[in-house]
């Protein structure tokens, strides 16, 4: 989480956020999550007023390199 928000949501508005509002805000999201054979889908609101700083999150993160 440390790595996340210092990485990923240092140029949002949750940059100096605790652990737990970071998790409550993005982690505990309202979404469709749709799963096929190539491809996971997660399709949030468009209402939802903190999609920019998701999807800025998901940016960072895929082009983080896999130590996996």
């Amino acid at each position: 989480m440390n790595a996340l928000r210092s990485q990923c949501l240092a140029k949002t508005e949750l940059k100096n956020s605790q652990v737990g509002t970071i998790r409550t805000k993005l982690l505990k999201l309202g979404a469709l999550i749709t799963i096929s054979s190539r491809r996971i889908l997660i399709a949030i609101t468009s209402s939802s007023p903190i999609k920019h700083i998701f999807a800025a999150a998901y940016r960072c993160l895929k082009m983080l390199p896999n130590t996996a």
